[in-house]
């Protein structure tokens, strides 16, 4: 039995520019960090033929081609296009569409546990590279390299998308004090709204494809935010990148008009008014989570929980995509 666990993701500044889109003519560069919360793989050889698969579905198939799941059937057709013994099972310490970038820790997590299911060695960078050739190559998602690349480094790891799509990877350096103050006053909390970030990053995609020129500037200036936000967390001041995060939301939002809705821009008021900093909605938009720089965590988590929002505690994870057991 191989279990693999790969961590979600929440951005840090930067984000939207690690598109294809965008970044070969641009270049991109995101902050992100890895958090321990976690997509499970299982892998075995059952006892009879056949391809067994349990996720938020039950698949009993007897060929590839027959497999439902569109990143379970690429990522075995790529592994072992003959394989015809199998059992894969996945779980999931917080759900799909909620803007943490599981599918993506999904696809890192299943590569490497096939990899050892066929007593294969891959390196992380490889690994992330695999799952982005599943995603974007093979499946034509509208989506960039971030949450593969981060799903499998781990840290808060800043990434660099040259226009040879080559990506650099720094790990920042942060103070141990930098890292507790983030720990403590970086808050997460559930909106209760999940969605699909196609639609948005289809748009995305196709503005800047095209090259309009609002959309281009608006990611140029989120480019910039990005490297801001480096600097503040490097030199210890979580101020500033929580004003930053906020600078990065009222930009954010002139995307597309399915960004945000009224419920979240009350909350976002609400959080703003009573101990936030500064925050956004963590991934493509339209749902997920809403996430603060709080200068005063207690007031604003008593403030949104009373709201009825639900907060989900997070440290930051260092390990990346790994082998648990095999």
């Amino acid at each position: 039995m191989i279990i693999v666990r790969s961590p979600l993701r929440i951005s840090l500044g930067g984000g939207g520019t690690d598109l294809a889109s965008y970044y070969k003519d641009h270049e991109g560069f995101l902050i992100a960090a890895a958090i321990d919360k976690y997509i499970y793989v299982n892998v075995m050889r059952p006892f009879t033929k056949g391809i067994y698969l349990k996720y938020s579905d039950i698949e009993v198939v007897k060929s590839l081609v027959d497999i439902k799941h569109p990143i379970i059937r690429e990522s075995l057709k790529f592994i072992n296009s003959s394989i015809d013994q199998i059992e894969i099972t996945t779980l999931a310490d917080i759900p799909a569409g909620t803007g943490l970038g599981s599918s993506s820790s999904f696809s890192t997590a299943l590569l490497k546990a096939l990899y050892a299911f066929e007593r294969k060695q891959i390196h992380h960078k490889e690994l992330a590279e695999l799952a982005c050739h599943v995603e974007i190559d093979l499946l034509k998602e509208p989506i960039g390299k971030q949450d593969q690349y981060i799903a499998t480094t781990g840290g808060i790891t800043a990434f660099k998308f040259n226009k040879d799509d080559s990506v650099d990877i720094k790990p920042l350096h942060l103070k141990q004090e930098v890292l507790d103050d983030l720990e403590d006053n970086l808050l997460l909390f559930f909106t209760g709204y999940s969605r699909e970030a196609g639609s948005i990053l289809q748009d995305q995609k196709d503005k800047s494809l095209k090259n309009d020129k609002a959309m281009i500037s608006n990611l140029d200036y989120v480019k910039e935010i990005g490297y801001e936000s480096m600097k503040a967390l490097e030199s210890g001041d979580t101020s500033t990148f929580g004003a930053l995060m906020h600078e990065h939301w009222e930009n954010k939002k002139k995307r597309s008009g399915g960004m945000s809705n009224q419920h979240i821009n009350e909350w976002y008021d609400l959080a703003m008014r009573n101990g936030a900093i500064g925050g956004k909605l963590v991934g493509a938009g339209g749902g997920g989570f809403l996430m603060f720089m709080a200068d005063d965590a207690k007031k604003l988590r008593t403030t949104l929980v009373n709201a009825g929002m639900e907060e989900v505690r997070f440290r930051f994870d260092f390990e990346g995509t790994k082998s648990i057991k095999v």
